[in-house]
């Protein structure tokens, strides 16, 4: 697998990603799952998952509305309900979705050239779900929507097989239901279609990878006591959207003594010198994300937290070093330390500190690394696997925190990381002090008394010596 990155254009004069191949490629993929399931057909109501069946996007503003519905079928390709004019939208500029593979879905009158035919209808469609209960009951959208799905299913033979859907919402799965459809878990079959990655995926989530790299250049720079968390994700963000991020989904700032236990979300907090700061950046170039964690030192480091980050790193190596094809999800997991070793009951109340997860069109995919399941359900890594792996350690002064976070592609003999920011030690950011004798060490308590023998009370013998005014 190559992890090279191009420019994020389009160009005449070289092969980057080829988009055509990546919709069709994706939808290989999904139907082969398809088949080696029992459904006859899946439906999706999830953003990333009518992203990787249909090659449609209406803007992340719809995420989390669940509003727009597609489905495959093992005889027919992908249709795509979509809100208002975003279906005319697809019409005229997602000619993909006006031809077919399938026998059944084409128009036997219309002529056709290798494996695409017309479709017998478009399949950009304007549809719309509930709204999450915005519309009122009575109006009987679910049951629209149910009679949308039941058709297709129809039409195609597949009424009495079971209808694979990946999230719902209640009223529509009852509707589902009294159409005397058979509604079972789909999510599986998509969460495998997206398990093992193709090149041109491959090549949008290291180009993610490389954006991010350049927000960490950016934040380095900018780190110093008096910055808050805030603005640090203001930085971040407005560098990834001025490099061609579609979205950034979220950027943890964590400092000082927020970093343990970690909050997973950024506040107004004011950075001081000497404090941990821990930073997430998760973005989207092209539907393909990012999870890529750096620790700094602003101004200095105490020695408490150049432990804490020498013992998340050493737990990372030696976690990358057993990545390869065969191994599996636990083999992983247990070079790690369980729950009780830093701090936590259970690995339950410990989850995602010590973690790792497939990135793809979203940022939790198969496979899963954690204690919490990995050890008795392992799962095998194979070749174009795409995951991060983050490790967590608290600092022994109660203070801060270490937290890292790589990302790797599964090659044939080992992987290669793909988020390239250095991480191999803790990075110093922010000014040098300059004392009267000298700069001051970046290795310091940022508690100036404790960097001073008479101020750790170790010599209590001496007088102070003062000079005759």
């Amino acid at each position: 697998m190559n992890t090279a990155t191009h420019g994020t254009t389009a160009v005449d004069w070289e092969t980057r990603v080829d988009h055509d191949r990546l919709r069709h490629d994706r939808v290989k993929k999904l139907r082969a799952e398809l088949e080696k399931s029992d459904l006859g057909a899946l439906l999706a109501f999830d953003f990333s998952n009518i992203r990787f069946m249909s090659g449609t996007h209406i803007g992340t503003w719809a995420m989390d509305k669940l509003i727009r519905f597609s489905l495959i079928t093992r005889h027919s390709d992908p249709i795509v309900w979509d809100f208002g004019s975003a279906a005319k939208h697809h019409q005229l500029r997602n000619p993909w979705l006006q031809t077919t593979t399938m026998e059944a879905d084409s128009d036997p009158h219309a002529p056709h050239h290798g494996a695409d035919r017309i479709r017998k209808r478009d399949g950009a469609r304007a549809g719309i779900s509930t709204l999450r209960g915005a519309f009122h009951p009575d109006t009987g959208i679910a049951d629209s929507v149910a009679a949308k799905i039941r058709n297709e299913l129809g039409e195609f033979g597949l009424l009495d097989a079971p209808l694979g859907v990946d999230v719902i919402e209640l009223p529509v799965l009852l509707a589902l239901q009294a159409a005397g459809i058979t509604v079972v878990d789909g999510q599986q079959v998509f969460m495998e279609a997206r398990r093992v990655k193709t090149q041109d995926e491959i090549t949008l989530l290291t180009q993610a990878a490389s954006m991010v790299d350049a927000a960490y250049e950016d934040l380095y720079q900018f780190l110093r006591p008096g910055v808050k968390e805030n603005e640090c994700v203001g930085l971040v963000s407005k560098k990834l959207y001025d490099l061609g991020s579609e979205y950034v989904e979220g950027v943890n700032a964590i400092s000082g003594e927020r970093c343990s236990p970690h909050p997973h979300v950024f506040s107004d907090r004011l950075i001081r010198p000497g404090d941990p700061a821990f930073f997430d950046i998760l973005h989207s170039f092209q539907g393909y994300r990012t999870c890529y964690y750096r620790t700094f030192a602003v101004g200095s480091a105490s020695p408490a937290q150049r432990d804490a980050y020498k013992i998340s790193r050493e737990y990372m190596d030696r976690a990358i070093a057993m990545v390869k094809p065969g191994a599996t999800t636990a083999d992983i997991v247990e070079v790690w330390p369980t729950a009780a070793e830093f701090g936590f009951p259970d690995e339950e109340a410990a989850f995602a500190l010590q973690y790792g997860h497939g990135v793809g069109l979203s940022i939790w995919e198969k496979p899963i690394f954690s204690r919490l399941v990995s050890i008795e359900h392992p799962e095998v890594l194979v070749e174009g696997n795409v995951f991060a792996l983050e490790t967590y350690w608290p600092s022994a002064d109660g203070i801060g925190a270490a937290r890292i976070e790589e990302e790797v592609v599964v090659t044939a003999d080992g992987c290669e990381v793909i988020t390239k920011f250095p991480a191999e030690d803790l990075m110093v950011a922010g000014p040098r002090y300059i004392a009267v004798g000298g700069p001051l060490p970046t290795l310091r308590n940022s508690q100036s008394h404790l960097n001073t023998p008479a101020g750790r009370g170790e010599d209590r013998a001496n007088a102070v010596s003062t000079p005759q005014v």
